[in-house]
């Protein structure tokens, strides 16, 4: 697999004709992973709102006058029952989600106690808690954490325009901690925050040129949330939802920059047409999430996936990930 990628080559990679691109990142993406698979996984917001970030895209932020209330971490006799109902749901991987800036020496205990219930169930296991510290991500690779979030959201260059309470080297940071403590990477962005495709491409650039490809590469589209930053200044603009086409692109050029890499559609997927998610599926996405929450947005829910994977013909995946099953 290629980290040297040039950001040239990534932007000829999104000027080809569509058709052409699309055949590129499906003939890449079946030398890598089984056609007409897609991984199933949950999300769970185990603490909500109060984050002290100014994201401008997040409406759990303290800074965001979206109307989430903030709440206490919940128990984890609680997120475990939320696992096992997703378990039977269908899904393999369990994501848990907190709104921090960092979490305190005080919770880890029970984030600990959390990782090692949902994997004693046969789950794969994702936590997203903000910024780590050695020690912390040394703790979470114990318990036997499968994976950890932590999106560069941007690319370098309008990382600024977008966060101002921490710095792209902040992001890579704790990507370097997570990895060394042997914890797999899930590792993604936004797009359509009123981004350049030239922003997009040095998205793609940042981590298709990492030591090593994120295992799991979640793109999202922005959901513009009233009271958020971004969510106002989109509010009734062209800019308000990015091109459907401009989306696939994306996700056909993450597929061929990173072959082995889970990439998955993420938030924003509940404005999306069939059509639209067809055409990510054929651009090489290979995951997606379940349930009809993502955090505090909507997603389109259990039913509505399983109609679109009874149309498309698309199965469950159920075996391991190709980038961990390399380093097996």
């Amino acid at each position: 697999m290629r980290t040297d990628w040039t950001r040239a080559e990534i932007a000829a990679l999104f000027d080809l004709p569509f058709d052409d691109l699309l055949y590129a990142a499906q003939t890449v993406h079946r030398a890598h992973h089984a056609a007409g698979e897609v991984q199933l996984c949950t999300l769970l917001s185990i603490k909500t709102g109060g984050c002290p970030e100014d994201c401008g895209y997040c409406s759990q932020s303290k800074s965001a006058d979206s109307g989430v209330k903030a709440t206490k971490l919940m128990d984890p006799r609680a997120v475990l029952q939320m696992a096992a109902q997703a378990k039977d749901a269908g899904s393999q991987r369990f994501c848990m989600g907190a709104a921090w800036r960092n979490p305190k020496d005080r919770d880890m205990p029970a984030i600990v106690e959390m990782v090692r219930g949902v994997r004693q169930m046969g789950l794969e296991t994702c936590m997203t808690l903000g910024m780590l510290t050695p020690a912390q991500a040394a703790m979470l690779a114990d318990a036997g954490l499968d994976y950890y979030n932590h999106n560069i959201d941007t690319s370098p260059e309008r990382y600024d325009q977008v966060i101002t309470t921490r710095t792209f080297a902040d992001r890579l940071n704790t990507l370097e901690n997570v990895r060394k403590a042997g914890i797999n990477v899930c590792c993604g962005g936004i797009v359509g925050m009123g981004e350049t495709r030239e922003d997009r491409v040095g998205f793609v650039h940042a981590l298709a040129t990492l030591p090593r490809h994120p295992e799991s590469v979640p793109v999202n589209a922005l959901v513009p949330v009233k009271g958020t930053v971004l969510g106002d200044m989109l509010a009734d603009t062209p800019l308000a939802k990015i091109d459907e086409i401009e989306f696939v692109r994306t996700v056909a050029v993450a597929r061929i920059t990173m072959p082995m890499s889970m990439v998955r559609l993420s938030a924003g997927r509940e404005s999306m047409s069939e059509a639209t998610q067809a055409l990510c599926f054929l651009a090489g996405a290979n995951s997606i999430f379940t349930g009809d929450k993502l955090l505090t947005t909507g997603n389109r829910g259990d039913d509505a996936d399983a109609a679109l994977f009874a149309k498309l013909g698309v199965r469950p995946m159920t075996a391991d990930e190709p980038m961990r099953v390399a380093t097996e």
